[in-house]
């Protein structure tokens, strides 16, 4: 197997990799979630399929990295809460789609507004050159999210 040269150090690797994570480990928990009784996961799941609207099962666990097991429980929980429905496929009595409740959409858009509250707070501590860096960064950064989603088993 031919390795592939680096395009970046080590180090800027591993401070990339740390700098994303911690950014989502401290965005994720939301008290709308938490009062919900959401998990992180579920709160994906959710935000996910609320996003998409109306999604066949098989593609939310591809998007989601889930394997079915854990989406099957992760959904019985969001259809018991009042948040998903389970919609039967007419054509393909195999597949499944689920889709969000307009209470799914009301607590997604509090999690949206309490995460985008949270990050707005934090980039006031930073400077304006600072934060002109992070939006001219966001083309790359999103791009980047994209390679690790379409390249990921």
């Amino acid at each position: 197997m031919v390795s592939s040269p680096l395009l970046i150090d080590a180090d800027t690797a591993v401070r990339l990799r740390i700098a994303i994570a911690r950014l989502s480990r401290r965005l994720r928990p939301t008290a709308a979630g938490a009062a919900a009784g959401l998990t992180p996961t579920r709160v994906s799941v959710l935000l996910t399929i609320v996003r998409e609207g109306r999604i066949r099962i098989s593609d939310l666990a591809s998007a989601e990295s889930l394997n079915p097991t854990m989406l099957s429980r992760v959904i019985s929980d969001l259809v018991d809460a009042g948040l998903v429905a389970r919609v039967s496929d007419d054509g393909d009595r195999r597949a499944a789609w689920v889709q969000s409740t307009s209470a799914a959409k009301k607590l997604a858009e509090r999690i949206r507004r309490e995460r985008t509250r949270a990050l707005n707070q934090a980039l006031e501590g930073l400077s304006e050159d600072d934060r002109r860096i992070l939006e001219q960064a966001l083309p790359a950064l999103e791009g980047l999210a994209e390679q690790l989603r379409d390249e990921r088993p």
